[in-house]
């Protein structure tokens, strides 16, 4: 195992009220509650902030690690977006409900034949097949992101303007591998019809 020593570096202040909770997209220097941050040197090699002591006297004796920072693994296996949590699961069911999708009045996708995944601590989502989906309002995006239950995500902002709609799992990792090229829309930031009933926005850290 490499030699790992963490050094001072700079005091970061409270961050100001109000802040939006942070998710693993954020930046690193991004935290909550009032701290340190710390340079780690493994092996001679010097790592600047890539990790954080609070100040919070209940996390005494603890300190957080930027997790981009460094290769991980569980056993022999590369874990490339963060460790799984023994207590959170994902589940896919086939339906029949019929889900339309809009955005403003504009059509973007109707469907009879969802895959619904259920996943711990957030809405049941609903991926329709590709055919169902109104390409001419979607344009794809650059951003990609990485699910340790799923795999690798890309995305889709409406045609017309404004934040991204919807992502795919092209390549999903084998547990997820019934929604392989399936699409998926954000009940956050669209509006959804299922079996005829419109459906409320559900209150999430992606609203």
């Amino acid at each position: 195992m490499a030699n790992l020593s963490v050094s001072g570096a700079a005091r970061l202040p409270k961050p100001e009220a109000g802040r939006k909770v942070l998710t693993p997209d954020d930046d690193f220097a991004l935290h909550t509650a009032a701290g340190t941050a710390l340079d780690i040197e493994v092996s001679g090699h010097a790592v600047p902030a890539a990790a954080y002591r609070p100040d919070d006297a209940e996390l005494s004796g603890v300190v957080l690690v930027d997790f981009r920072a460094f290769d991980w693994f569980e056993e022999d296996v590369p874990i490339d977006s963060h460790p799984r949590d023994p207590f959170h699961r994902v589940d896919i069911m086939a339906s029949t409900r019929h889900i339309r999708v809009e955005l403003e009045g504009m059509h973007l996708a109707d469907s009879a034949h969802p895959m619904m995944l259920f996943e711990t601590h957030l809405p049941a989502r609903y991926y329709l097949p590709r055919q169902d989906v109104a390409w001419d309002a979607l344009v794809a995006t650059e951003r990609t992101s990485k699910c340790p239950y799923k795999g690798t995500a890309s995305y889709w902002a409406p045609a017309s303007g404004g934040r991204e709609v919807a992502w795919c799992y092209r390549e999903p990792l084998p547990e997820s591998a019934a929604i392989a090229g399936l699409v998926c829309f954000y009940d956050e930031r669209t509006d959804f019809i299922i079996d005829g009933q419109r459906q409320a926005h559900p209150q999430t850290p992606f609203s």
